[in-house]
């Protein structure tokens, strides 16, 4: 897999691009820091594993299609991060807005 960083409203996004499927892999992470416009990744963090915590408990298929995949992280360590395509994504920016 590939990393392409994408920019969206000054932030960045860290994505990766799996040639085999043909499939986009978003950081979870950091969309959910875009859309709630959190200061740090940390709070960002936080934030989306309170909200997974959630959503397992409700019995949401969506925490279910998100996989670990390893990302550099802030501290430039590869580090594995909750992604999902962009249909799963978008579907979690319905919960994250809501």
């Amino acid at each position: 897999m590939q990393t392409f960083p994408a920019d969206f409203e000054g932030q960045s996004i860290r994505r990766l691009y799996d040639e085999a499927t043909d499939t986009w892999w978003f950081s979870v992470v950091d969309v959910v820091q875009v859309l709630t416009q959190q200061p740090d990744d940390l709070t960002a963090r936080k934030y989306w594993n309170q909200l997974k915590r959630r959503l397992a408990a409700e019995g949401s298929q969506l925490v279910k299609g998100c996989h670990q995949l390893k990302m550099r992280a802030a501290d430039d360590k590869q580090r594995l991060t909750d992604c999902a395509t962009t249909p799963r994504g978008w579907r979690a920016t319905t919960c994250v807005t809501t």
